[in-house]
This record gives C-alpha cells, structure tokens and sequence, in this order.
C-alpha cells in the first residue's frame, strides 16, 4: 500500500502528455526518490523545491517517521541530521524515547499532493507533541496512531497534557544554530514565556500560529552557500512574548467586525505548474 497514491499519479504522468498548465504537484508527488544531485533548496519555503533530498529512516534508535504512506519523510541532509541530533535530546527527558516525526518534505521537495503549501525545499520538519514511549510501531500502527493536542479554549492556554519536557524540547530546537522558527499555537508560546526563567533570547524563534498544536513546525534556515534558497525574513526583535499575548487575548475576546467594511471575496487559489517554481526545479525534476 506503501506509496499507492503517487504510484497511481505516476501512471498517470507517463501516460498522458504533459501539459503546460499539469499542476507541479503531480509531477513532485509522483517521484519515489530523490534526485541524484548535490544537495541544495531551490525556492522558498512554499514554492520551491529540493535538489539530492535524502531519506529519514523510517526507524531509528531514537525516532520514528509517522505515516510513511504519504513517503514525506525526505529532506535537505541538514534537516535530517536536525531531526536525529534533536531525538537524541528528546530520548533523554523524562517519559520520552525519542521523536514521532511527521512531514518532512517529498523526495524532490516542490508543492505536495495535499496538505501543506509549504514543506517545499527540504528544509521544514513536523514533530509530533504526543512522547514517543514506543519506537517499535509497525508500518499500520504509524498510519492509525494519532498525536495528541496540547491547547485549550481554542489554542489560548495549554491542557493537561503540555508538560515541562515539551518546554525543554522545544528550547533546545530553538537553541540550534541551524533553525530560523518555530510555529506553535499560541497558548504555548505564552506558556513558555511565562515559565522560561533563564536566558530568553530562543523564545524569538517560538512563533505563535494558528493550528500547531498536535505538532510543532520546526523551519530551518538556508543553509550556507545555498544561494538559490529564498530565506524568509528574520522574525521581529524581542523575545516575542507580548505578540504572542495580543495573540491570546484576540482568541479570547475577538474583535469585533466593522459592519461598514466591504465583504472581501477570497479568490480561488490557482494550482502551481512547474514554470510557476525556481527553473531548476525542471532539472530536478528530470535527474535520475
């Protein structure tokens, strides 16, 4: 069953002549593997892709990567040595062996069959919030366990389940050269800004926002000498506490509308094709 939907959609591709306006990501969700090139992210986070992606095990001594149908577990070789370093970390807090490691990115990076915008040039990691106890669930149990949510009262405070351990794994991703933010809900930002008693420079990169609370997304930045990576701009001076906070009390007390503003019409989201992404995605694409 392994990979069935992008099998399917690669049937498809290479039997049907491929078209201007094909959305880029069928072409990106029907490649199994990565590229063989030397590393490097092309684009930006949500519209980009990624050159010689390498493979997260799907089990390690101190992780397992979840929903392996959805083959996500790809990235740029920072990001996977990120995850592994930050496992490590994590095995050694109290109830935790390790990590469930959500999405990564798709072996070529680039826009994915569903879900995320962004998760594009190998450089993004979600890492479930639910203690990884168990690292020996089969390939099933990955596909039907859940994570576990850690807000309350719409993301502005934090449950029953957030503990100390969650404080700790999230300030030592946040420590690491290597990452530029990190998106949570925010209840738990504040959480963490309350709590945090000890140098406060890291909760800059604990960025509050919407959802995020099964998981936390972890971005890291452009790696050195990547120079077609479009990194995205740093997050504001200050420990970010007091942002986080109007954040809070916006869910609990919301604005009210103005009942004078015009009525916005969203616009339907037009699909990517491959000329939309950096030109040296269609190398990516096309390397073997």
């Amino acid at each position: 069953m392994k990979h069935l939907l992008a099998c399917l959609i690669a049937t498809l591709i290479c039997t049907t002549p491929l078209h201007a306006d094909t959305p880029a990501k069928q072409l990106f969700g029907a490649k199994q593997q990565g590229s063989a090139q030397a590393p490097e992210p092309h684009g930006s986070y949500a519209k980009g892709c990624v050159a010689g992606a390498i493979e997260l095990p799907e089990t390690g001594p101190t992780w397992q990567a979840m929903r392996l149908s959805r083959n996500r577990n790809w990235a740029h070789p920072e990001a996977v040595d990120f995850v592994q370093d930050l496992s490590r970390f994590a095995a050694r807090q109290p109830g935790w062996n390790g990590l469930y490691v959500g999405d990564m990115s798709q072996p070529r990076g680039g826009p994915m069959l569903s879900g995320h915008r962004s998760h594009q040039t190998g450089l993004d990691v979600d890492i479930w919030m639910r203690p990884a106890q168990r690292l020996d669930l089969t390939k099933s149990q990955r596909e039907s366990l859940s994570s576990i949510s850690m807000r309350r009262a719409k993301g502005a405070y934090v449950n029953e389940n957030w503990t100390p351990e969650h404080h700790a794994i999230l300030r030592a991703a946040a420590k690491d050269r290597r990452v530029t933010r990190i998106f949570v809900f925010p209840g738990a930002k504040v959480q963490m800004c309350n709590d945090e008693k000890g140098n406060r420079r890291w909760l800059r990169k604990i960025r509050p926002w919407w959802g995020h609370h099964y998981h936390f997304h972890v971005r890291l930045a452009c790696p050195r000498g990547a120079t077609g990576c479009i990194a995205q701009d740093p997050p504001p001076r200050g420990d970010g506490c007091e942002e986080a906070e109007t954040w809070v009390r916006d869910i609990v007390d919301p604005p009210k509308p103005d009942p004078n503003a015009p009525k916005a019409t969203p616009k339907p989201r037009r699909e990517y094709v491959l000329t939309d992404l950096p030109t040296q995605c269609a190398a990516v694409l096309k390397s073997d």
